[in-house]
């Protein structure tokens, strides 16, 4: 049984990572436990954007913001049909959400959907933790008894790795949908769920495009049968050296030569398709106040991120591959991160970060304009053919 934690703000909960270290403070949401990576977001604002992204599935997330629930909890703001992450953990909850789309506390939606939190605890502490150690396993526990923490800490360390987990077919849709164009219709995409969040079909739907959205195990058939003049991949969960089949499907739509442009996951399968190689970054870039370079025009950028994998290819020159030259299009300031691909011999492009940001910032939504102007460039070569 779970309640809110107006009811549970004195039940007793821990925080255990896997290299023994404890936190200690109260439940928060359902009482239970749950396992998961702990990682740290570090928006100030957006927190329903991110407890509904799919990118969060088997992840604990640790707000740096201090106080989190001010805004409660709307019905237009969710990123998919549920929360994902696997639990939050916040230092100050909110004791009276006030906002004007408010229609329940953020802590009863948690115990509405069964996510099991922890608030009280010193989140700085935790975050420097993580970002001196690296992201690891953990496991949140509420409850009035307890097991001793030495029994909490063998329970962590025998939950699996991120690195390796294969997770975008969990939370990707199984039936395709569309998103049908908002006003006149100009383009057809499919899109490739492999972890979308709603705001992005919106997004493109507001430029003229028609969005079909397939699952992530769709096959080159069942992409061509909608005729697209483009494809996009969509951001997921989990380690891209797993992602077989979506790196097959990608390559085709390579060999095809047909308008691509993917974000965060679909960075690194694009990636993994050119014969670059990915690897699990220490602590990963989550929130949405991340400083990224536009090399191809200068421009810096304030971008909402959720990854923590990357792909490894040079910054310093242009990469010749069997598709041709790519060149790393965009990077992160603070650790030189590649954060974009540019094909230079065929219409593509990816970034890692999320241009559709619905909690903003907006600094990106130009990408998804020029998406539409590489798919019109073919469309016009095309007919002078």
């Amino acid at each position: 049984m779970t309640t809110s934690t107006r009811g549970t703000a004195k039940v007793p909960a821990v925080l255990v990572l896997e290299d023994g270290r404890v936190f200690r403070g109260r439940a928060y949401g359902a009482v239970g436990e749950t396992f998961g990576e702990a990682v740290f977001s570090t928006g100030m604002t957006g927190y329903q954007e991110t407890l509904t992204d799919p990118s969060y599935d088997r992840q604990i997330v640790v707000a740096t913001a201090p106080q989190i629930g001010n805004t409660g909890w709307n019905d237009e703001d969710d990123e998919s049909k549920r929360i994902w992450v696997s639990g939050y953990v916040v230092r100050d909850p909110a004791r009276v959400p006030s906002n004007w789309r408010a229609k329940r506390s953020l802590d009863d939606e948690l115990v509405a959907q069964g996510i099991v939190g922890i608030s009280g605890i010193d989140t700085r502490a935790l975050t420097r933790h993580l970002r001196e150690s690296g992201s690891m396993r953990s496991g949140i526990f509420s409850g009035e008894t307890l097991p001793a923490d030495a029994e909490l800490v063998a329970k962590v360390q025998a939950q699996p790795a991120m690195k390796g987990l294969s997770l975008y077919e969990e939370v990707a849709t199984k039936e395709a949908y569309v998103v049908p164009a908002i006003g006149e219709k100009k383009f057809t995409v499919a899109a490739i769920d492999l972890g979308i969040k709603g705001m992005t079909p919106h997004r493109m739907a507001e430029r003229g495009i028609e969005v079909h959205v397939l699952p992530a195990t769709a096959s080159p058939e069942d992409v061509y049968a909608v005729n697209p003049d483009g494809v996009f991949f969509s951001n997921g969960p989990g380690d891209p050296a797993t992602a077989e089949g979506p790196v097959a499907l990608m390559t085709a739509v390579l060999e095809r030569k047909t308008p691509l442009f993917g974000i965060c996951f679909g960075n690194q399968i694009l990636g993994r398709a050119l014969g670059f190689g990915t690897f699990k970054l220490k602590y990963g870039h989550r929130g949405i106040n991340q400083p990224v370079q536009d090399r191809t025009t200068g421009k810096v950028e304030v971008t909402a991120h959720n990854h923590g994998f990357a792909v490894d290819a040079p910054l310093d020159k242009v990469s010749d591959t069997k598709f041709g030259r790519v060149e790393v299009s965009h990077v992160c300031l603070n650790d030189n991160v590649v954060e974009g691909l540019q094909l230079l011999d065929q219409p593509g492009f990816s970034v890692q970060y999320h241009p559709e940001a619905a909690a903003g910032p907006h600094d990106a939504a130009y990408l998804f304009d020029r998406f539409t102007s590489l798919m019109s460039t073919v469309l016009m070569e095309s007919a002078r053919a």
